[in-house]
């Protein structure tokens, strides 16, 4: 059984990936989500931050990864553009989340929705925002 916050990011990809093709409103796309994945308690709480949250600091999240892409943001793939917006998203607003598991999360959604190396592109740009974003957690040293 996954983590609520793994099955969370799993279904916001493909809710963002719908969002993005189609336009839908967003409250249709989670009402959706909500009936076909069954998402429950911290899981569903989870997918609602990130499917609203993402949207709504579009701007932050795309000019934090401007500097790391190698191409306009419209012109990444559009499974790739929802997986390096929800690690954007986590890195800058969600602190409490460790940088290595943003970048791990990242990395096991690429390579489960993305093309076949879809994920080393994702971890090079997310590396990079964490590097910027997450300086000083990156700087203490891992202990174990």
């Amino acid at each position: 059984m996954s983590q609520p916050k793994t099955e969370a990011r799993r279904c916001a990809v493909q809710a963002l990936y719908q969002w993005q093709m189609a336009g839908d409103n967003l409250a249709e796309i989670e009402a959706q989500f909500l009936i076909s994945a069954k998402l429950k308690g911290s899981a569903k709480r989870y997918f609602g931050e990130l499917l609203h949250g993402i949207p709504k600091e579009l701007d932050a999240l795309d000019k934090a990864m401007g500097g790391f892409i190698d191409r306009p943001i419209n012109e990444i793939d559009s499974v790739e553009r929802a997986i390096l917006r929800i690690g954007a998203y986590e890195l800058l607003f969600k602190p409490e989340i460790p940088y290595r598991v943003v970048l791990n999360e990242g990395i096991n959604l690429a390579k489960r929705f993305g093309a076949d190396q879809s994920h080393k592109y994702v971890n090079g740009v997310l590396d990079k925002i964490s590097c910027e974003q997450r300086g000083t957690e990156r700087s203490i040293p891992r202990s174990g």
